[in-house]
């Protein structure tokens, strides 16, 4: 006499199949080492002395502040501070320009609103 067994379905397999995909789907769509801020040192040149120190430019356009700091304005003072990843590795400006195909340096410069001939 043959005995009939039920089978079940590998249901554990399953839902660590599901989270795995899931997961490699997020790390590649998400990226978030561009998100993850990023600790940068660099010269910065100082625009302003204030009471609790000296607000400097980087060279990436950020404003820094540099505390316990006695230099004058136009001097160049070292500052650590921390940036998105993403901006450092140019992550972010491809992504803009996906996002924006038709956007170009052209458009970029004109202001005004109004309707092209």
């Amino acid at each position: 006499m043959q005995q009939i067994t039920d089978k079940k379905t590998p249901q554990l397999k399953f839902v660590l199949i599901i989270a795995v995909a899931v997961s490699v789907t997020l790390v590649f769509t998400i990226t978030p080492w561009n998100i993850v801020p990023t600790l940068v040192t660099e010269d910065v040149v100082v625009i302003a002395v204030t009471d609790y120190g000296c607000v400097g430019e980087s060279s990436l356009g950020r404003s820094v502040v540099v505390p316990n700091c006695d230099a004058n304005v136009g001097s160049t003072v070292s500052a650590t501070f921390y940036i998105p990843a993403g901006e450092i590795n140019g992550y972010l400006t491809e992504l803009e320009q996906r996002q924006n195909p038709m956007v170009d340096a052209w458009d970029k410069r004109v202001s005004g609103i109004g309707l092209s001939p």
